[in-house]
């Protein structure tokens, strides 16, 4: 029997599963984002703060807001360019990715496939950090407010996401930031198709006790948490 008709039939297989997974990888992505994943249990408590999401086209970060406990915090971040202290910074900008693609991409028409690829397939990950000025109406950016223990269990989990040297500080990583006033740093855990920026965003909320998707890898995804938990008033 001819070879031509098994390799002919290999490669329409090898094919549709190739159209078929982006297909099937938004499908479960939009009822990831719908049903509600675990919760860390996170204590009543007093107090209120309101912190941002900021969507873009394709990842979503935190605003924090600015006041001198955050300072305090993270004075690292300064230290490496970032004016937390300038009089205008209102929010502390905050995103994780993939370090080849989110150190390369400023804009949509930066992205060229090699760094696409190596993020699909698995990338070291890193943490960007910025300033901003008021978010109040600004399109994209949707608001939640926690209470204290939230919040402190929020911080908490984002000062665990960044690598740290020996000496236990976080490390800057050694690159032009995509503006003027962020800075990137080494950060745990890798980047890969399955877990991507907007599922970390996820995540941290979860360990913060809002409840959000089981699995939210597109901002898609975490628009539909946002919507169906009724957050981001």
């Amino acid at each position: 029997m001819s070879r031509t008709r098994p390799m002919a039939r290999l490669f329409l297989r090898v094919m549709t599963v190739a159209l078929a997974f982006p297909f099937f990888y938004l499908v479960f992505g939009l009822v990831g984002g719908l049903i509600p994943g675990p919760v860390a249990p996170i204590a009543a408590d007093a107090g209120e703060v309101r912190i941002g999401l900021a969507r873009g086209p394709i990842h979503y970060d935190f605003l924090l807001p600015i006041d001198s406990t955050l300072m305090d915090r993270f004075d690292f971040v300064e230290a490496a360019g970032v004016p937390l202290s300038h009089p205008k910074a209102r929010w502390m900008v905050l995103g994780w990715g993939a370090a080849e693609f989110y150190t390369s991409t400023v804009e949509l028409g930066d992205i060229s496939m090699g760094p696409v690829a190596h993020a699909i397939t698995g990338d070291k990950a890193v943490l960007r950090v910025d300033v901003a000025g008021p978010a109040d109406g600004v399109p994209g950016v949707s608001f939640i407010t926690l209470n204290n223990a939230q919040y402190e269990a929020l911080l908490t989990g984002i000062e665990a996401s960044f690598a740290r040297d020996a000496g236990g500080a976080p490390m800057p990583v050694n690159t032009a930031g995509l503006g003027t006033t962020d800075a990137f740093f080494a950060a745990q855990g890798q980047f890969n198709i399955f877990y991507t920026c907007n599922t970390w965003i996820s995540r941290q909320l979860r360990g913060a006790g809002v409840a959000m998707g089981i699995w939210t890898p597109t901002p898609q995804s975490v628009d539909l948490s946002l919507w169906r938990l009724r957050l981001g008033q």
